[in-house]
């Protein structure tokens, strides 16, 4: 008996070579609207769909294959096959389909109409059929895979086929519920944590190994991610991406200012501002130098010749910016391997990427908001007698912003908008104290001091103050906040809290 195929696409992209090929395999050919147009009109002798269901499209061609003559073909067993064909109802083979191209309209300025229009059914329902009967049915859902060896198809192909399916349309299902949830402005739930959370990744590439050479890795896509462009050196590894994600996070924080940010190993080793970008580079580096060595480098502004002379002076790994000179390019393109960034998403964008965060672990998916509240000195509590100059408040503001960006138990100490000390991941915040204290050597006269979270002690404040700390920016919140206040104030340290906790584990 002659082997039947279904054929209908809405991207037409090889699919008349594919014809050709299902033709010498010996294949009858079934297809609708403009995928049978264009197979006839190329020489292919097809049936048209109509001509086995006995109606034309209806309601302007939402309807068209859906037909028990179709999907009883389409779903039938080996023993459900004889006795359809007794019925004069012919089985088939091969389904091959692709679907209308939703994607390409979500989160776009599209009218709901032609958003609406562009969700398929009946490609959805003609692939999860021939999915389901994945035992005797082969199921072409990707363009790719036209190049299958018709002749040799085995139960592991066909198994494999079949999951790609399934796998493509609920991803389709997905990026529907998704794109309809915003536009119909539907929250997710009254507290914000959903009862269903999907995420779904298409693999952009595949990476050398992950964090360590044992370990596999790639990159997927997935909603949204940022634009940018490289300008020099090889492609990103994992430990790049995780850095550089680092670098910008606390960039951005600063995006409307000339700010400088040197990462390693997802800590930051020297953040600061300055009146050109040239001063905040030569603060940041000033803070570590010898930590900044194959670290990774992230601006807020356009890198000129001037800096990149003083960043090829040294060994980097990433050097990523809003943009370079020509002439900063070509003088970083000295070093061969430096991967040189170029990001075209702005940095006040960049802020309102990934607005969730998840985690895998053997317990299960932890989902959580980011970490986005916004830090206003207005909110601040001065809560010892000395009060904050306006440049303290200045410092204060941009330690906590750093000290976001560091593992708990973590502490910053800087002055003059610049980091002197750093210090995160620590299982005592005392002992981060002292060790961000001890990185600071004889500059903390004057300095302001951030933590993530609140003091249990007033051992934190006596370590402070042996090294002339002038004010400290915290949560605040502990059952020994009345003790901590009380030791700030017999020291004349100014302590400022703001309610809000940084812990990042």
């Amino acid at each position: 008996m002659k082997k039947r195929a279904y054929i209908s696409v809405f991207d037409k992209t090889g699919i008349v070579e594919f014809a050709q090929k299902l033709i010498k395999a010996e294949f009858e050919i079934v297809s609708t609207g403009g995928t049978f147009d264009l197979l006839t009109q190329n020489g292919i002798n097809a049936v048209e769909s109509a001509d086995i269901t006995g109606f034309r499209e209806l309601i302007g061609g939402k309807v068209k294959s859906l037909h028990p003559k179709i999907f009883a073909g389409i779903l039938a067993d080996l023993n459900e096959r004889e006795s359809l064909i007794k019925e004069d109802i012919q089985v088939f083979d091969l389904v091959c389909v692709n679907l209308y191209p939703f994607e390409n309209y979500k989160g776009k300025d599209t009218d709901i109409e032609t958003l609406i229009k562009n969700i398929d059914i009946g490609g959805v329902a003609l692939l999860r059929a021939g999915a389901k009967n994945y035992e005797n049915i082969t199921v072409i859902s990707d363009i790719k895979d036209y190049d299958i060896d018709i002749q040799n198809i085995n139960l592991e192909t066909r198994e494999k086929l079949a999951v790609k399916a399934f796998s493509l349309t609920s991803k389709y299902d997905f990026l529907i519920a998704d794109e309809l949830q915003k536009r119909f402005a539907i929250k997710e739930d009254t507290d914000g944590v959903p009862e269903f959370k999907a995420f779904y990744l298409d693999k952009i590439e595949d990476l050398r190994y992950g964090e360590n050479p044992h370990q596999t890795a790639a990159l997927y896509n997935y909603e949204k991610t940022i634009d940018y462009e490289f300008l020099n050196g090889k492609e990103f590894s994992h430990n790049n991406i995780i850095d550089a994600t680092a670098a910008l996070n606390i960039a951005a924080e600063f995006y409307d200012v000339n700010a400088a940010v040197i990462i390693k190993h997802t800590n930051p080793c020297g953040v600061a501002l300055g009146k050109t970008l040239k001063e905040a580079w030569e603060k940041a580096l000033d803070c570590d130098p010898l930590s900044a060595f194959g670290g990774i480098v992230a601006f807020t502004g356009k890198v000129d010749l001037e800096i990149a002379k003083l960043l090829t002076a040294m060994f980097l790994e990433v050097v990523i910016a809003p943009d370079f000179t020509d002439e900063a390019v070509e003088e970083l393109k000295k070093k061969k391997n430096l991967r040189v960034v170029k990001l075209e998403t702005p940095l006040v964008e960049y802020l309102k990427f990934t607005q969730k965060e998840i985690r895998l672990t053997p317990f299960g998916a932890l989902v959580q908001d980011k970490d986005s509240k916004e830090l206003d000195p207005e909110t601040f509590k001065t809560v010892t007698k000395e009060k904050p100059t306006q440049e303290m408040i200045e410092d204060m503001v941009f330690a906590f912003k750093v000290a976001k960006h560091l593992k708990s138990n973590a502490i910053v100490i800087a002055k003059d908008l610049r980091t002197l000390g750093l210090c995160g991941g620590q299982t005592s915040r005392v002992g981060a104290v002292e060790i961000a204290l001890m990185r600071v050597c004889d500059s903390a006269k004057g300095a302001v001091l951030a933590s993530d979270g609140f003091f249990p002690a007033i051992d934190n404040i006596e370590v402070a103050a042996q090294e002339r700390i002038a004010g400290i920016i915290q949560p605040g919140g502990s059952i020994k906040d009345k003790d901590v206040i009380s030791a700030a104030d017999k020291f004349g340290i100014v302590m400022v809290t703001t309610g809000i906790r940084h812990f990042r584990h």
